[in-house]
């Protein structure tokens, strides 16, 4: 399977089994095309053959050019680079067997928050139940659960999460400190980091953030007033002014790396692409601005009438970020980011984040969810700390959700990169872990899309 697509004045031909992307000029570019279908309808890969066919097509080109272009292609069919087989799919029985442990830990150290975002999944923190603030002993409880069920894995990653962590600060300076008495006794390494709205930083949390913590998110939708509508306080004032000083503080301080501002686009910001425009020239470097999901009803969900006017502004972005590249001011758009050369495991091709199986989410009281996405759906609760995973059904399902189980997925160019898209964006709008979340595809694969071309172009 191959995908073709033109972006910015470049030629693009990926090859989707093999990740191969090829930079080409026009008649290889469209000849490509007809090759595939032509493999697809007869299986002969001679050249005799091939060009026996594409000229029966009358195609605007002459014999001689089009025979250089056929052999450029064959060549690259016989190394692997183009049409090449699926190999993953071989492997699926394989993959749906394989022993799971855990790797990863969401901890909503507070079901609290002191700001009241419009379009928060997470109910101003109360994650349709009641508020609260995770107890040191269930933290506790939590990071030897992980470490229990870690097996020989070394490396092991907790995120503090909300709601607003910072609200039970305490706590989880003390959970870091446990989590690193349990390294040496059990050969294991804590990746520990913070997701914050920014309100309750200072100087004492930026230190020890510095310290301890792999990777901080800072909340923050952009322009000032994009991030005041959609982010006020509780009382309603905007909270851009007070945060920005203090994201840009922490971000100087952490050297330009090792942190994102993350940012919610909505129908309200349909011209996002200034956002991200607003945030590098605040002096961020790490930037991800991503779609809100949200019920149709409400007034700033996105609707399918916008997709061309998000399409095009992620065109806009990609050649905004080149240019600012070229200048010497690079920026890391979250989206944008990809490997060509390695890229994931084949487990993170086919699966994603591993939620409800590597990756799981701990409630203030101690109970076990898929993901942050899914705490609150009772039908989704698989367990808690101190008895460990009760309902190892759940965790089968998502054991078994992979892009060969979604049909919308098998014959998707990006399915190797987005390995699914989002159980939690399936469910809720399908009612099922094994569907897609369409307008996100739509957007997903035009964010593929621009990050190959801006690979291929600074690589001229």
């Amino acid at each position: 399977m191959i995908h073709r697509y033109k972006n910015n004045g470049y030629n693009i031909v990926l090859d989707v089994n093999s990740g191969s992307v090829h930079v080409v000029d026009d008649i290889v570019y469209d000849l490509a095309g007809a090759v595939e279908e032509l493999l697809d309808r007869e299986g002969s890969a001679e050249y005799g053959v091939l060009m026996e066919r594409l000229g029966e097509l009358e195609l605007p080109y002459d014999k001689e050019e089009m025979g250089e272009a056929v052999k450029e292609i064959l060549e690259l069919k016989e190394a692997g680079m183009l049409y090449a087989p699926d190999i993953y799919e071989d492997y699926i029985g394989d993959f749906k067997k394989r022993e799971t442990v855990v790797k990863a830990l969401c901890l909503h150290v507070a079901h609290d928050c002191n700001l009241a975002c419009k379009y928060c999944f997470a109910e101003e923190g109360e994650y349709h139940g009641r508020r609260a603030l995770m107890s040191l002993e269930t933290g506790k409880k939590a990071l030897d659960f992980l470490v229990a069920n870690s097996g020989k894995r070394v490396n092991l990653e907790v995120d503090f999460f909300g709601g607003e962590p910072l609200m039970n600060w305490q706590v989880v300076k003390e959970l870091v400190a446990y989590g690193r008495s349990l390294e040496e006794p059990f050969h294991k390494k804590f990746r520990f980091t913070l997701t914050t709205n920014g309100v309750l930083l200072n100087d004492e949390v930026m230190d020890f953030v510095n310290k301890e913590m792999s990777n901080v998110v800072l909340s923050i939708d952009g322009r000032k007033e994009v991030n005041d509508r959609m982010r006020p306080h509780r009382g309603g004032q905007g909270s851009y002014e007070e945060i920005v000083p203090k994201f840009q503080k922490l971000a100087k301080s952490r050297g330009q790396k090792d942190y994102y501002v993350r940012g919610t686009f909505t129908r309200n910001n349909l011209d996002f692409s200034e956002d991200v425009a607003h945030l590098a020239d605040l002096g961020f470097e790490q930037i991800s601005v991503e779609p809100v999901v949200a019920e149709p009803s409400d007034d700033y969900a996105l609707r399918e009438e916008d997709l061309q006017v998000l399409l095009d502004q992620y065109d806009k972005l990609a050649v905004d970020l080149l240019e600012r590249r070229k200048a010497g001011k690079p920026v890391n758009f979250f989206h944008f980011m990809i490997d060509l050369e390695g890229g994931p495991c084949v487990a993170k091709r086919l699966s994603g984040c591993g939620s409800g199986t590597e990756y799981l989410a701990v409630t203030p009281w101690g109970d076990l969810y898929p993901c942050h996405q899914f705490v609150g759906k009772e039908e989704f609760l698989m367990g808690n700390v101190e008895e460990g995973l009760l309902r190892t059904d759940i965790r089968d399902e998502f054991k078994c959700c992979n892009v060969y189980a979604k049909e919308k997925c098998r014959n998707c160019f990006a399915k190797f990169y987005c390995s699914g898209g989002c159980a939690a964006n399936s469910y809720n709008f399908h009612q099922n872990i094994n569907d897609v979340y369409d307008l996100g595809c739509e957007l997903q694969r035009k964010r593929i899309e621009c990050a190959i071309m801006i690979k291929a172009a600074l690589s001229e």
